[in-house]
């Protein structure tokens, strides 16, 4: 599979010309699936703004992307603010369109509310993972402050993903950590990772980028230049998820009496 991380510097408030370039991105990647970064298509700091540029997911921007993705015969992950149908509630919502027109979609687990990010303030909180099943695998959607949760990643293993689809809007500061904890959900789970940052500024928050693909024994499949838009190209070989899960069978070996939720019944012992 051919897969194409689109790191992009969106436009606050304007879907149209964001539509336009991950069009343009989708054009000239050539691959079959190509991943653009969270709340891309209205920009991460549009704020109060959310409110009338959310969209529920049979809205006008889903479909533009269900047409690149049919024109261009690509699977296309971004990030949007989902309104949810019927409600005045907002959801920070990773967005799987197939080029068959079928869409599949995640709300962020994890809105970040610390430090300089205030997803709180807008969005509600995801409840379910989603685990698409497509016709190049199973996908698991993650979107960025998510993957510092490793269950997350681990259950996606667990019920046969065959990759991670990670968007971000991580800035500068955050950069070492994703560096270091992205391998780490690959190696884990012997799963490849595709991980797409935004890049830009917007307000007071710098995107670096640091988008990459990893492959399932934490090889480096490609990786954006810092600070500028850039289209990453990786190819991703199911096969080498099978030898990695061969030589290090951590799946095969995960205690699922540990992983899971068991927090309330974990003993202390006093040392």
């Amino acid at each position: 599979m051919r897969a194409a991380l689109a790191q992009l510097a969106p436009s606050v408030g304007d879907k149209g010309a964001n539509l336009r370039k991950l069009e343009a991105a989708v054009a000239r990647s050539n691959a079959d699936l190509v991943v653009a970064g969270e709340l891309y298509l209205t920009g991460y700091m549009a704020r109060d703004a959310f409110a009338k540029l959310a969209e529920p997911l049979d809205g006008p921007s889903v479909e533009a992307v269900r047409s690149i993705a049919r024109e261009h015969g690509a699977h296309v992950v971004f990030g949007m603010a989902e309104r949810e149908e019927g409600t005045d509630r907002l959801f920070n919502t990773s967005v799987l369109v197939a080029p068959d027109g079928k869409v599949a979609s995640y709300r962020k687990v994890y809105p970040a509310n610390f430090g300089p990010f205030e997803e709180g303030l807008y969005f509600g909180r995801g409840e379910s993972l989603t685990l698409a099943r497509t016709d190049l695998g199973r996908i698991g959607l993650l979107i960025c402050y998510d993957a510092f949760f490793p269950e997350l990643a681990k259950a996606y293993a667990l019920r046969g993903a065959d990759l991670l689809a990670i968007i971000s809007a991580s800035p500068a500061t955050s950069k070492p950590f994703f560096d270091r904890i992205l391998p780490a959900r690959a190696i884990e789970n012997a799963i490849p990772v595709l991980y797409s940052n935004l890049v830009g500024t917007e307000l007071n928050i710098v995107f670096q980028g640091g988008t990459q693909a990893i492959g399932p024994r934490g090889e480096d499949l490609g990786r954006a230049k810092d600070f500028e838009e850039d289209l990453v190209r990786a190819d991703v070989d199911p096969r080498d998820t099978k030898t990695a899960r061969g030589f290090r069978p951590t799946l095969r070996d995960t205690r699922a009496e540990f992983w899971r939720p068991l927090v309330a019944e974990l003993p202390v012992t006093e040392v």
